[in-house]
């Protein structure tokens, strides 16, 4: 069982959901249907926020809110996240960069990088609401 804490949560509280597809805990996770969310899929315009535990499908899964948050991701396969860089969604609930200025006119971007990583390695990032 994967757990997941945010880096930095500033007294914001996670929230609870059902699980539409199986769920590791650190994954990005969007809306999928009503009242549920699964793994983000790339450039996913529904993001919520990252999942707090593993969860099975049709489970219930925590998930800490992508807005004012600090959170600590894997970055998407063969990609690199530089500070200051936009955070956007990777395949299968990962992070990847973006221009910001691209990411904000699509409305894709959901953080900022505070750190830099190379894949497999974990970024850190600000989440925006």
């Amino acid at each position: 069982m994967a757990d997941y804490s945010p880096v930095y949560a500033a007294g914001i509280l996670p929230f609870t959901k059902t699980a539409s597809a199986a769920i590791t805990g650190g994954q990005v996770v969007e809306t999928t249907t009503t009242g549920a969310v699964g793994p983000a899929a790339a450039a996913s315009l529904r993001c919520v926020g990252v999942a707090a535990n593993d969860t099975a499908s049709g489970g219930r899964v925590t998930v800490w809110p992508l807005a004012n948050v600090e959170h600590e991701i894997v970055v998407v396969a063969a990609a690199t996240v530089t500070v200051g860089d936009g955070v956007i969604a990777g395949t299968a609930g990962t992070v990847n960069t973006v221009a910001v200025g691209a990411g904000s006119a699509a409305g894709t971007i959901i953080g900022q990088a505070t750190t830099t990583a190379t894949a497999p390695n974990k970024v850190r990032f600000v989440g925006r609401g």
